[in-house]
């Protein structure tokens, strides 16, 4: 589902923002994630803080932890303001909860200013910083919508857009690909906030449309392993949504999905397998790059880092472009061709259920007031008989009021 479209203006200018300076600004592996350089507070305090596009909370350790070496005082930055809440953030593994507040935040590589943001600082934790690791911090950069405690916060990049003047557009190159995980920690990769870098990709931009606005959730039409389709209807490849995740090793797959992927590689003899740190001295080991999944398809790292990676939300689309650190001894591991006719797939992939999610909250409301309306009556008919006794009243007003909440975690 790519359309081919090449956008000059957006690689031309971007107001205060440096695109160049922006290349190489990533550091870390898919592994254990890509993180950003920022400098937090007056005086600045710097700190590593892991790029995350299936999230949309800004947050940074607030206390010591045993896993990371740093974390923001508040105390220390005379810029720091208390919103006077906390937050709670849960992740498919792992979970935080902290402050809100704001501050300045400075991106050193790639802006020339300081700008104000929403920024949590963690106090309590769950599997959320891990043993390895280099980050100290979460940048979100999906949608206000799946923001925590609501979509009111306002997430860092909408800030950076509006304070910046740069368009609505961020790009990633991850360049980890290929390489063992037991490296460095700094194989590199760049963050471009606010357009496309022409230097990060080769060849043409091809897109996809979002279909929702929370995740970056597109639209998986096919699926081959070997030059041979699974032949499943293309609504198990959505189900119950597709998303682009910076913040996910794998390439997680709905569970269906998955035993058709296991089935056909071991059919085909092919491997898909990723290098592995601390398994033993002489010897390497490998795992398998795709997961099974509950509740999603998911393209994280693992195919990420083959591509660079437009997130247009002025489009509303994602595009998908060849990266030229995506090669392992000269020869490139990943490539886009196409376009391939869609003649045999279904009109639309995306799961039923999400689209007729207006139609359910009509008819719970419906519900609820034929509920309203019975109990009413049960009430009038209880009062009937004492209120024949005593002279005529107004009649009384009963308001039942209900909401639904919908809690949508990564």
């Amino acid at each position: 589902g790519l359309a081919l479209a090449l956008e000059p203006a957006l690689e031309s200018a971007a107001g205060a923002a440096n695109f160049l300076a922006m290349v190489d600004n990533l550091q870390g592996d898919s592994g254990r994630g890509y993180y950003l350089e920022m400098l937090i507070g007056t005086p600045p305090q710097k700190l590593q803080i892991l790029v995350d596009t299936g999230s949309s909370n800004f947050a940074v350790a607030g206390a010591p932890h045993s896993y990371i070496d740093t974390y923001f005082d508040t105390e220390r930055s005379s810029t720091y303001r208390s919103k006077g809440f906390d937050v709670t953030v849960k992740y498919t593994q792992g979970s935080w909860t902290g402050f809100v507040g704001e501050d300045l935040v400075t991106i050193p590589k790639g802006f020339n200013s300081s700008f104000l943001v929403n920024i949590a600082t963690i106090f309590e934790s769950e599997n959320f910083f891990l043993p390895g690791i280099k980050w100290n911090g979460i940048l979100g950069l999906a949608y206000a919508t799946l923001a925590k405690p609501s979509s009111s916060l306002e997430t860092f990049f909408d800030s950076l857009v509006t304070q910046a003047n740069i368009p609505n557009v961020f790009s990633m190159q991850m360049c980890g690909a290929g390489l063992p995980v037991a490296g460095s920690g700094t194989n590199g990769g760049s963050l471009v906030l606010g357009g496309i870098e022409p230097s990060l990709y080769k060849g043409d931009i091809w897109y996809t449309p979002i279909k929702e606005e929370w995740y970056y959730q597109i639209e998986i039409l096919k699926l081959e392993i070997g030059g041979q389709s699974l032949n499943l209807d293309c609504r198990e490849y959505n189900a119950d949504k597709a998303i682009v995740d910076s913040g996910t090793t794998l390439l997680r797959l709905p569970q269906k999905v998955f035993d058709a992927v296991v089935e056909a590689v071991a059919r085909a003899s092919l491997l898909y397998i990723q290098p592995m740190m601390g398994a033993g001295l002489n010897y390497e080991c490998y795992r398998f790059g795709i997961s099974p999944s509950t509740n999603a398809l998911v393209i994280g790292a693992t195919v990420m880092e083959g591509f660079y990676v437009i997130f247009d939300r002025a489009r509303k689309r994602v595009g998908f472009a060849a990266s030229p650190c995506a090669e392992i001894a000269g020869a490139a591991v990943s490539e886009i061709s196409g376009p391939f006719s869609t003649e045999d797939i279904a009109s639309n992939c995306v799961p039923a259920q999400s689209l007729s999610e207006p139609i359910l909250w009509i008819v719970s409301y419906a519900l609820m007031s034929v509920c309203g309306a019975i109990l009413l009556v049960l009430i009038v008919l209880l009062l009937l008989p004492f209120r024949c006794q005593h002279r005529p009243r107004d009649p009384e007003v009963v308001n039942d009021e209900s909401s639904l909440v919908r809690h949508r975690w990564k």
